[in-house]
C-alpha cells in the first residue's frame, strides 16, 4: 500500500476524530471517546510556545504577583548587611532559587542556604557532596563564599534573575495546560551542558524527559548507579545533546510520552495518532 503523506494523514485523522468515527480511533487505539473531544495537541503547544516566548515572559514579567515578588527580593537584598542575612529572607531566597530552577528546594530554606555558602573550590564542601547537579551551576556561578553580597546587589544580575523568575512563572502556567510543557521547554534550553550520565542522572528535570522519552522505566531509580548510568549510556549518544535538532525532537517525543501516560483511556492527540499511524499505511 502506497504510503500516504503526513499532512493527508493528518487531515483524515482529524475528519475522523471531528465526525462519527469514535469507535475507528477506539479499534485502532484501543481508546475511548471522551465528552471534550481530541484533547490539546502538546507539539502545537510547544511550537506555539517558543514561538511567543519571547512575548509571553515579558508579559507575565509586568503581572501583579511578579511584580510584587520581584520587588520584595530586591528590599530584602537592600536591607541585608550580610549574604548570610539575605540568605536567612524568604523573599530572597523564592526569587533567586525559582529564576535558578529550584524552586523544588524552598522548603528546605536552611539547607540551600549551607549549599549557597559552600565553597565550590573546595572538594570537601557541601556542594561537591550533593547528588543533584543543579547546586553546582548555580553554586559556581554567584560564589557567595568568596564574593558575599556583592554579587546579589549587582544591577545586572538582579534584572537576570527577575527575567528568570518570570520565565518560570510563565511555564507554570504552560504546564498547568500541557503536562510536561516546561520540562520540554527547559531541556531545549539547557540540554548542551549534560556531557555525562550521571550529569543527567543529578537533574530531576534532565532525567525526567530524557529517560522518558528513552523508555527507561521509573525503576530504574532502585538500581546501583551504574547500572542507571549505563541505561542511558546505552539507549543515547550523549554528544547528541549538542544538536539542536535532536533535542527538538527528544522534547517532542517526551511531550507524546507524558500525554500518552497521563491520559491512557482517553483520546489521543492528532499528533500522537499520525506517529503511531504511519506504521499502518505502508
Amino acid at each position: 500500500m502506497t504510503q500516504i503523506p503526513g499532512t493527508t494523514l493528518l487531515s483524515i485523522l482529524a475528519n475522523v476524530a471531528g465526525g462519527g468515527g469514535g469507535s475507528l480511533l477506539s479499534t485502532l487505539y484501543g481508546s475511548g471517546t471522551s465528552g471534550a473531544g481530541v484533547s490539546t495537541d502538546p507539539l502545537t503547544a510547544l511550537r506555539l510556545a517558543t514561538k511567543n516566548r519571547s512575548r509571553e515572559v515579558a508579559a507575565t514579567a509586568k503581572e501583579s504577583q511578579t511584580l510584587r515578588d520581584v520587588t520584595d527580593f530586591r528590599k530584602g537584598v537592600a536591607k541585608a548587611g550580610t549574604i548570610a542575612q539575605a540568605l536567612d529572607d524568604p523573599r530572597v531566597l523564592k526569587v533567586l532559587l525559582t529564576a535558578n530552577g529550584l524552586a523544588d528546594q524552598l522548603p528546605y530554606a536552611a539547607l540551600a542556604k549551607k549549599v549557597l555558602l559552600s565553597d565550590p573550590a573546595d572538594p570537601k564542601s557541601l556542594v561537591n557532596r550533593l547528588a543533584d547537579s543543579r547546586w553546582s551551576a548555580v553554586v559556581s556561578a554567584f560564589q557567595f563564599a568568596t564574593k558575599g553580597i556583592d554579587t546579589l546587589r549587582d544591577t545586572a544580575v538582579q534584572t537576570t534573575l527577575a527575567d528568570g523568575y518570570a520565565e518560570v512563572a510563565w511555564r507554570r502556567g504552560l504546564e498547568a495546560k500541557t503536562p510536561g510543557l516546561s520540562d520540554a521547554l527547559d531541556i531545549r534550553a539547557r540540554a548542551k551542558t549534560f556531557t555525562s550520565a550521571l550529569q543527567v542522572l543529578g537533574d530531576p528535570v534532565a532525567r525526567r524527559v530524557i529517560t522518558t522519552a528513552l523508555g527507561i522505566p521509573k525503576e530504574i531509580a532502585f538500581q546501583e548507579l551504574p547500572t542507571q548510568e549505563k541505561a542511558i549510556t546505552t539507549r543515547l549518544d550523549l554528544k547528541r545533546l549538542q544538536d539542536p535538532k535532536f533535542v527538538d525532537g527528544l522534547s517532542q517525543r517526551y511531550l507524546l510520552e507524558r500525554q500518552k501516560s497521563a491520559s491512557p483511556t482517553d483520546q489521543p492527540s492528532l499528533s500522537f495518532l499520525a506517529v503511531q499511524a504511519r506504521s499502518l499505511f505502508v
